[in-house]
C-alpha cells in the first residue's frame, strides 16, 4: 500500500530530499523539480495584466524570463515585469489592424521587436537608448498574417507565413523580405491549386535549417531552407517531409492552427474541431503522401494524441511545457486550460483560464510558470500556488463530453451530387413560393383595408387574419380567384 509519504516522494520531493542531502546540484535540481507532477498539479494563477484596450492575442518572454512583451486587437505593444505585474513600456506598432504576433529578436539587449496583423504587415519596432521608437514595414502579405518564426540565436533571421499562403524569409542585414515559395493545396481534387492559408510556421531548434508550415487542409510540411535561393529564384512548394495522423488523411474538413517543436525534435500539431497529435521524426510520410499506398500507411507508428479540450472558435497556438518537454498544453474554446503528460497523454491539470477563449499560451524559458491569452483584454500569468484545491475540476466530465459533442456536431456530413442538386431544387422552390406568399399578402392587405370583411365561395376572411399571415391555403386560394375576377 502507498503510504502518504511515499506519495509525495513519487510525486516530486524526493528531489527535495537530494538536494538538501548534496546528492544533486542546484541545476539539476530545479530541472527535475519543475518538471515534477506535483508543481504541475499546483499551477494556478498567480496575477493579470491589465493596461491592453482589446484581445491580447500573443505574448513572449525574453531570453532571460524577466521581461514579457504582448501584443493586442488595440495594435500597441506593451512590455511587463511579470514578477511584479507592471507594465514597463509601450509602443504603437503602426500596424493599421489586430497584431498576431509580437517576438522578440535574440541578441539585442530586447530592443528589437518584430510584430505581424490582421492587415498583412510585418513590421519591426526599435528601441533606441532615450526611449523613442521607430516602426517601419519589412514585408507584405495579401491577408492575415498570424505567424511568425524567429531563428534560435539568431538576431537578423526570422519567418513568416500568411494566408495568402505565401512563406518569406527575413534577414534584418537586407532592406527587403525574400519570398521563398507560396504553398498550394495537395488535395488531387482540387484542380484550381488554390493558396493555402497558412496559420502557423515553427524552426527546429535543433536544426535550424528545417521549419514547419500548417494552415487550411491536414498536412504539416517541414522545408529545408538549405533548398530554396534567397533571391526567390526556386519557387517549388515540395517538402521534405510531411506530417499527418492516418485517419485524418483526405478528410477535407480540417486545419492546422498551431504548431510547436520539442528540443528533440518532435512536432506537436494541434487540428481545428479535431485534437492535438505528437509526432516523432520517423513518423513522417515523406514529401509526397498522397502516393503513399494504403499496405504503407497501416505499417506507419501513430502519433500520441491529446483528447479533452475544444478548438474550434479561434487560431490556437499549442505549446511544450517543462525544461525538458514534459508536458503538452492548450487553450480551449471552453475556456480552460488544458495540461497533459506528453510521455502518456494523462490530463493532469485543467483549469479556468478566461472567460471566452484561451488562445495562446506561453511557457517561461527555465522557470515552471507561463503566460496565457484570449479574448480577454488582460494577459493571465500562472505559477505553483499552495492552494488546497483539485488538479481536475469536479465537472471535468462534464467539460470534456461538452467540448466532444460540439465537435463531433460540427463534424462535416459528406452528401452524394443528386442529394445536394434535390435539395437545392427544393430550396429554389421554397424560395419562389416564400417570393409568391409575400407578393400575394401584400395585395390581399391593401384590399382587405378597404374593407373589414370579404366572403369567398361562402368563406368569411378577416381582415386580421391576413395581415398577420394566418391564413390557411384553401381560405388564400380561394381569396385570389374572387379578388382578380
Amino acid at each position: 500500500m502507498e503510504t502518504p509519504s511515499s506519495k509525495r516522494m513519487k510525486h516530486g520531493f524526493a528531489e527535495i530530499i537530494s538536494r538538501e542531502t548534496g546528492v544533486c546540484t542546484p541545476k539539476s535540481f530545479s530541472t527535475s523539480f519543475s518538471a515534477s507532477q506535483v508543481v504541475v498539479e499546483k499551477l494556478d494563477l498567480y496575477g493579470k495584466l491589465n493596461g491592453h484596450e482589446g484581445c491580447v492575442n500573443a505574448v513572449e518572454f525574453n531570453s532571460t524570463g524577466d521581461i514579457l512583451v504582448s501584443g493586442s486587437d488595440d495594435k500597441h505593444v506593451m512590455f511587463w515585469n511579470w514578477a511584479s505585474k507592471t507594465k514597463t513600456f509601450s509602443y504603437a506598432s503602426g500596424h493599421f489592424d489586430n497584431i498576431f504576433q509580437a517576438k522578440f529578436m535574440p541578441l539585442t539587449d530586447d530592443k528589437r521587436i518584430v510584430t505581424s496583423a490582421a492587415d498583412g504587415q510585418v513590421r519591426l519596432g526599435e528601441i533606441s537608448e532615450n526611449g523613442q521608437v521607430r516602426t517601419r514595414r519589412l514585408g507584405q502579405h495579401q491577408g492575415r498574417v498570424h505567424s511568425l518564426a524567429v531563428e534560435p540565436g539568431s538576431p537578423h533571421v526570422f519567418f513568416s507565413c500568411g494566408e495568402d499562403g505565401l512563406v518569406q524569409h527575413f534577414d534584418l542585414r537586407h532592406g527587403s523580405a525574400s519570398k521563398l515559395f507560396r504553398c498550394f493545396s495537395s488535395e488531387e481534387t482540387n484542380r484550381q491549386h488554390s493558396n493555402m492559408k497558412l496559420n502557423a510556421i515553427v524552426i527546429d531548434p535543433r536544426n535550424p535549417n528545417y521549419f514547419a508550415i500548417g494552415g487550411s487542409d491536414e498536412y504539416a510540411r517541414v522545408y529545408d531552407i538549405r533548398r530554396y535561393h534567397l533571391d526567390a529564384s526556386n519557387v517549388s512548394d515540395t517538402p521534405v517531409n510531411v506530417f499527418c495522423p492516418r485517419q485524418l488523411l483526405h478528410s477535407n474538413h480540417v486545419h492546422i492552427t498551431g504548431l510547436s517543436y520539442s528540443n528533440t525534435s518532435e512536432l506537436l500539431v494541434s487540428y481545428n474541431d479535431e485534437l492535438i497529435y505528437l509526432f516523432q521524426k520517423n513518423m513522417g510520410l515523406g514529401p509526397s503522401p498522397l502516393s503513399l499506398e494504403s499496405e504503407t500507411l497501416q505499417r506507419d507508428e501513430e502519433p500520441q494524441v491529446f483528447v479533452g479540450h475544444r478548438n474550434s472558435r479561434t487560431i490556437k497556438g499549442v505549446s511544450f511545457f517543462g525544461p525538458k518537454d514534459e508536458y503538452v498544453m492548450s487553450g480551449s474554446d471552453c475556456g480552460h486550460i488544458f495540461i497533459w503528460k506528453k510521455k502518456d497523454a494523462k490530463l493532469v491539470r485543467v483549469m479556468l483560464g478566461d472567460r471566452n477563449v484561451v488562445n495562446h499560451l506561453e511557457p517561461h524559458p527555465y522557470m515552471p510558470f507561463f503566460a496565457s491569452c484570449g479574448i480577454d483584454k488582460n494577459v493571465k500569468l500562472w505559477a505553483p500556488m499552495t492552494r488546497d484545491e483539485p488538479a481536475l475540476p469536479n465537472n471535468l466530465k462534464k467539460i470534456m463530453e461538452s467540448n466532444r459533442q460540439s465537435r463531433e456536431d460540427q463534424s462535416p456530413v459528406t452528401l452524394a451530387p443528386d442529394v445536394i442538386m434535390h435539395v437545392l431544387r427544393l430550396q429554389r422552390r421554397q424560395m419562389f413560393g416564400y417570393v409568391e406568399r409575400r407578393r400575394f399578402l401584400a395585395r390581399t392587405q391593401e384590399i382587405a383595408r378597404s374593407t373589414n370583411v370579404l366572403r369567398t365561395n361562402g368563406m368569411v376572411v378577416n381582415d386580421f387574419r391576413f395581415k398577420n399571415g394566418v391564413g390557411s391555403g384553401n381560405e388564400c386560394v380561394a381569396f385570389r380567384m374572387n379578388a382578380y375576377r
